[in-house]
């Protein structure tokens, strides 16, 4: 390893630098999408009840998504459409049965990587009404997951 000038560590080897410069690149040019706050009553939890009663979950999502050609065309079809992902992660969060909070936010965010407009996708899942042996005013899980990088 050697320090740069800007006095970041630097890793001997292009593949490295190359990775480390795409990410970096991608990171400074990502366009977002967010949605914040989207209440689902769901039934997920490792406890029967939860898993029985349903309880609500609250979801933040945020898109890496490239924005250019919609805010050019100032045209729906050329970016996401907020209405339909408002209720695909509704679907996606009632129509499953998770016991973790970590598992439903991958499935998730795993599922809006199927967009092809979605580069990344981080999911916070929220979940206000838990029980646990203290009271807490919220448990919540984040995920970040992208697409593979390939360097060619």
């Amino acid at each position: 390893m050697a320090a740069g000038g800007d006095g970041r560590i630097d890793v001997v080897s292009d593949i490295g630098r190359a990775e480390r410069w795409l990410a970096d690149d991608r990171g400074r040019r990502a366009d977002h999408v967010e949605i914040r706050g989207l209440r689902v009553d769901a039934h997920h939890g490792v406890h029967e009840k939860e898993r029985r009663e349903g309880q609500p979950f609250i979801v933040d999502v945020v898109l890496d998504i490239d924005t250019k050609i919609a805010a050019r065309t100032d045209q729906l079809d050329d970016t996401i459409d907020y209405t339909q992902l408002v209720v695909d992660i509704a679907e996606i969060v009632r129509s499953t049965q998770f016991n973790l909070l970590e598992a439903l936010a991958g499935h998730v965010a795993d599922q809006l990587l199927r967009i092809p407009r979605v580069a990344a996708a981080s999911v916070r899942i929220c979940k206000p009404e838990v029980e646990l042996a203290e009271p807490v005013d919220a448990v919540a899980v984040q995920v970040h997951r992208a697409r593979p990088v390939h360097i060619t």
